[in-house]
């Protein structure tokens, strides 16, 4: 079975790019009418090339500078790249431009062809080579062979073939691992064929395709079958990476599709408006500043986007930065997938750069800890790659299957596995049969935030010694309740907070009590709870502390501050306990149920207590809304407000 290499042609127009491919295939790949009468390549062309086992599918790409949007179409999926010089006219600027698309793309090799070589001396050739030599210096075709050919005499194309072979030698290690992963091809084609339907058309980037095959079109989500496949004009069962296929359709009209989308396996591509790239600006480009405008190349899409920088202000020639492209529509992309920035208007390719995020959040003025965490995604370990795709996702759901198309993993199990067991992976049941995951610096993130609200609320009531849950949870309304509470355990793992069953407190603030007030505190609290409904007077809790009896009084406020009391009337207080019981006794008696109430008498004789505590207690039911009175009745209150201790 052949292996399989897109091979993509880049060169000045008029320098003999589509003669020579004839040459070599005895294939015309100028396909449109106005190409063939006006000589020159508009948009892709294909041939195909076999040497020895291997199988080269060529892209042919327009070399006018109008057509540049479209040479970087052809450009997606391209293993190997021939760049064409006429040996006539040597370097001009669209051999420029396209070294330096082909500098930003992931090539894997290169070789030069020099061509109309019978047009010229050969003293003149040792000069333009000398020439290419330093012009290649420091790119992927530095050390790349320099071919002359002639498509008049044939010279040269022996050798050319050779050297392709040699080239596809040298890229079959790299191949291996692309043909493992979900299928994926941007589509740079679609037409119609009557009786057989919709046709797309591209350069197959990783996977395997059959007849059969359920696919997704993105950005659209559209479902569609695989009727038929074709690669280099004939039928197949199947298509793999490294080929140019045509696949006929089933779902979808051709009207439906256009050049920029992709064709996927379900579930593999997530369209995003948002991008996160680490880019480079070409040495000889203006400095790019933030927020500007761009035209992004993106598989075989162009979209406008903005550009805002996540380290710097500004970049400079030369220069590399990271970023958020903040596109004008929905793009499919994935981890480390290649792409090229061209200025909005006068166009021109200005640099490149990566993707290391295909559907990130957006990170608004990234602290340090964010921007370590982005880095890494250019780690070449799989697991950092892995944790810093985990830490970046925050609290949205993250998926150890997403891992390929987020992080360039190829075991996602496996790495899964190792980040539990480093302890960076915390996985949280949030439900029966769903956990949700997290870094642990998330977790300790979100710590410091729950820190932060504490903090707050000590500060706003000094006088309080906790919280309810409830009061830290609304602003955390965004969390699962499960994985609120885990971050609170976790927190008083670390004795950053302490949890009781009535609310939260932040470890060192509150009331700064001594050793025997901390005691005294204490004893209050159980004096009242077995006191009951005839609960002692401040006086008396006074005559009743050994030590710190001028304390008592600031101490009863602290506790009903801290929920621990209820301040029924002035100086009377009864255990939160203890009155909570007293409304459940009063709003279970069957007259309060029937709703025809309850008098003064008849509660203070079901409390089992005299006029004396009755009636500032019912007073008080009245003005929390417990109760409700009606002449000497008092009737439960319609309010849900009142249903609650007070």
């Amino acid at each position: 079975m052949p292996t399989n290499f897109i091979l993509g042609t880049a060169g000045h127009i008029d320098h003999g790019k589509t003669s020579l491919i004839r040459a070599l295939t005895g294939v015309n790949t100028d396909r449109l009418p106005e190409e063939k009468r006006r000589g020159i390549t508009i948009d892709l062309g294909f041939a195909n090339l076999t040497l020895g086992k291997y199988q080269l599918g060529i892209v042919d790409v327009p070399g006018h500078e109008r057509f540049v949007r479209n040479m970087l179409a052809g450009a997606t999926g391209m293993d190997l790249a021939l760049l064409v010089i006429a040996a006539d006219d040597s370097i001009k600027q669209q051999t420029r431009e396209h070294l330096d698309i082909l500098r930003m793309l992931d090539l894997k090799a290169g070789l030069i062809a020099l061509t109309k070589c019978d047009l010229v001396e050969a003293d003149w050739l040792d000069l333009v080579e000398q020439e290419i030599g330093q012009f290649v210096r420091g790119t992927v075709l530095e050390n790349a062979p320099i071919v002359r050919t002639s498509v008049m005499t044939g010279h040269g194309l022996e050798e050319l073939r050779r050297g392709l072979e040699l080239l596809a030698q040298q890229a079959e290690q790299v191949s291996l691992a692309a043909e493992s992963a979900p299928f994926r091809m941007a589509i740079d084609r679609t037409f119609t064929v009557a009786g057989h339907g919709t046709v797309v058309t591209g350069s197959i980037s990783s996977g395997v395709a059959r007849v059969g095959d359920e696919l997704v079109i993105e950005p659209g989500g559209i479902a569609v079958r695989v009727r038929g496949l074709q690669s280099h004009d004939q039928s197949a069962d199947e298509v793999c990476r490294g080929q140019r296929a045509a696949i006929n359709l089933a779902g979808v009209h051709h009207d439906a599709i256009r050049r920029g989308q992709e064709l996927a396996a379900p579930g593999h591509l997530l369209p995003s408006k948002l991008l996160t790239v680490a880019v480079t600006l070409l040495s000889d480009a203006s400095p790019l500043k933030n927020r500007t405008r761009l035209r992004v190349h993106l598989g075989t899409a162009e979209i406008l986007a903005s550009i805002v920088f996540l380290d710097k202000e500004r970049l400079m020639p030369g220069e590399a930065g990271l970023a958020q492209l903040y596109l004008a529509e929905p793009a499919a992309s994935t981890w480390n997938q290649p792409l090229v920035l061209r200025s909005e208007s006068p166009v021109a390719t200005i640099g490149g750069g990566r993707v290391l995020e295909p559907s990130p959040q957006r990170l608004r003025r990234p602290d340090e800890q964010t921007l370590i965490q982005v880095r890494l995604l250019q780690s070449t370990e799989p697991v950092e790659r892995g944790a810093a795709s985990l830490f970046l996702a925050g609290t949205k759901d993250w998926h150890a299957v997403d891992l390929p198309r987020v992080a360039g993993v190829s075991s996602p199990g496996k790495i899964r596995d190792e980040l539990l067991a480093s302890g960076l992976l915390l996985e949280v049941q949030v439900a029966p049969t769903r956990r949700v995951s997290l870094h642990q610096q998330v977790m300790e993130l979100l710590g410091r935030r729950v820190a932060a609200v504490l903090l707050a609320l000590h500060q706003k009531n000094p006088l309080k010694m906790q919280f309810p849950r409830e009061a830290i949870a609304h602003g955390f309304d965004y969390l699962e309740p499960a994985v609120l509470a885990a971050v609170l355990d976790q927190m008083a793992k670390a004795g950053s907070i302490r949890i009781s069953p009535q609310g939260l407190s932040l470890v060192g603030q509150g009331p700064k009590l001594s050793r025997n007030e901390q005691a005294l505190y204490q004893q209050l609290l159980e004096l009242f709870r077995t006191a009951g409904i005839q609960s002692p007077t401040v006086s008396e809790c006074q005559q009743k502390a050994a030590k710190n009896g001028a304390s008592v009084p600031q101490l009863l406020a602290l506790a009903a501050g801290d929920g621990q009391l209820v301040e029924v009337a002035e100086g009377y207080y009864l255990h939160s306990e203890v009155e909570a019981a007293a409304r459940t006794t009063v709003a279970s008696h069957e007259k309060m149920k029937s709703g025809s109430g309850l008098t003064l008498s008849e509660i203070r004789e079901l409390l089992a207590t005299s006029r004396k505590y009755a009636v500032p207690l019912c007073e008080y039911w009245d003005k929390v809304q417990f109760t409700r009175r009606s002449g000497d009745l008092r009737l439960l209150a319609p309010s849900p407000l009142g249903r609650g201790p007070g």
